[in-house]
C-alpha cells in the first residue's frame, strides 16, 4: 500500500471512479472542500464518477440532501444508495409481501411505494431495518432482547455499515442491529457494499475501475470482492484506531482486506 499525495498522479489509469460519500465527500454536516476539487478535475477530465452510498434511502433523497450542502448538480449523475438498492427488492416482494420497519422515522422514503404493507413484529413476514429506533439509538442489547423471539423472520438490512461520524459524534448503523440479529442466529440479508451486486448496478464490464472509501469493512472490503483497485482514506470511520500510517497495514490486516493507496483525505 502506498501514500498517494495526489489523486492527479494516477487518476489517468482509471476511467471510472467509484466514490464513497459520508467521510469522503462530507461529514453528514459539511463538504470538504479538497474532495470537492478532486472531483471537479475529474470531472474536467471527462472522467465518470459513481458516488456509491450505504444510506438507508433512495437515491433521490441523497441527491437532495448534497445540493443542500451546496453540492453542484451536475456532479450528481450517477448516484447509487444500498437503500435504492434494497427499494427495488422490496417493490418486488422478494422477502415476502408485509414487513416491520425498524429505524427512524426519516428513513420511511425507501419503502413509500409499498408502504400500505407495513405490520407489526408479531405479524410481519420479514423486518425492514434501516437504523436504530431514536428513542433506543445508543442501546444494542435493547435490540437483542427485542429481537430474540423473532429470528425465523429474515432481516433485511439497507445499511451495512456498523457506525458513521456526524461532524465529530460517532452514530450507530443498521449494520449494527444486523450484526446483533446473527449474533442471535438470526438471517440478514444485506444490500450496498461490500456485496458486489450493487458494483454491477453501478459500473460496465470493461470499465477502469477506481473505489474510493473510508471504511474498511464495506468500502475497500467492497473493492477487494468486486476486484478493483482502491483509496483508503484514513480521516473516516477509522480515524481512532491508529495513530501514524506506520500502523496501517496492521489496521488493514485486522479487516482482513488490501488497499493499493490511502491518503488522508481525498485530494488532487
Amino acid at each position: 500500500m502506498k501514500e498517494l499525495n495526489h489523486l492527479s498522479d494516477i487518476y489517468n489509469n482509471y476511467d471510472t471512479f467509484v466514490i464513497d460519500l459520508w467521510g469522503v465527500v462530507h461529514n453528514g454536516m459539511v463538504l470538504n472542500p479538497k474532495a470537492i476539487e478532486a472531483i471537479e478535475q475529474l470531472e474536467n477530465n471527462s472522467k465518470k464518477i459513481v458516488f456509491l452510498s450505504n444510506a438507508p434511502r433512495p437515491s433521490s433523497n441523497v441527491i437532495n440532501f448534497l445540493l443542500k450542502m451546496d453540492m453542484n448538480r451536475k456532479y450528481l449523475l450517477n448516484v447509487m444508495t444500498s437503500g435504492e438498492a434494497a427499494m427495488h427488492a422490496i417493490n418486488k416482494n422478494k422477502f415476502g409481501k408485509s414487513f416491520f420497519h425498524l429505524g427512524p422515522p426519516r428513513d420511511t422514503s425507501v419503502f413509500e411505494k409499498v408502504k400500505d404493507n407495513r405490520v407489526d413484529l408479531e405479524s410481519c413476514d420479514f423486518i425492514l431495518c434501516t437504523g436504530l429506533f431514536d428513542d433506543h439509538e445508543d442501546d444494542l442489547e435493547y435490540y437483542r432482547n427485542y429481537l430474540k423471539n423473532h429470528i425465523s423472520k429474515k432481516l433485511v438490512c439497507t445499511n451495512p455499515d456498523l457506525t458513521v461520524h456526524r461532524g465529530t459524534v460517532e452514530e450507530l448503523c443498521a449494520g449494527s442491529v444486523a450484526k446483533v440479529f446473527e449474533e442471535i442466529g438470526g438471517e440478514v440479508v444485506y444490500f450496498g457494499k461490500p456485496h458486489k451486486e450493487i458494483y454491477k448496478m453501478c459500473v460496465g464490464p470493461n470499465e477502469k475501475v477506481l473505489a474510493i472509501g473510508d471504511n474498511l469493512r464495506t468500502d475497500i472490503k467492497g473493492a477487494n470482492n468486486f476486484k478493483i483497485d482502491c483509496i483508503f482514506i484514513t480521516e473516516g470511520v477509522h480515524r481512532n484506531e491508529f495513530n501514524n500510517s506506520s500502523e496501517l497495514n496492521k489496521l488493514l490486516g485486522k479487516y482482513s482486506v488490501r488497499a493499493n493507496y490511502f491518503q488522508k483525505e481525498l485530494k488532487w
